[in-house]
């Protein structure tokens, strides 16, 4: 799917939300900060960003999780 202009992109919008600490604590599994680990892990993300365990150390709140479906919805542009 052909991401719209409006749409979010993964340098930009994504993955700043993203914190060092986020990154480090998930790097046994995958990269936060690689466009390549999270948009193969997209749709994984955004069922425990929904459920509220992740990150870790509490939800994020409800415009970040519905920015991260945007990204997916739009089909994960860079």
């Amino acid at each position: 799917m052909a991401a719209s202009s409006d749409s979010p992109g993964f340098e930009a919008d994504i993955r700043p939300l993203f914190r060092d600490g986020d990154i480090q604590s998930m790097r046994f599994r995958l990269d936060l900060g690689s466009f390549d680990d999270v948009s193969a892990s997209a749709d994984a993300i955004l069922e425990r960003l929904r459920a509220g365990d992740m990150p870790c150390d509490g939800a994020w709140p409800r415009d970040r999780v519905d920015l991260f479906a945007r990204w997916v919805q739009a089909g994960t542009p860079r």
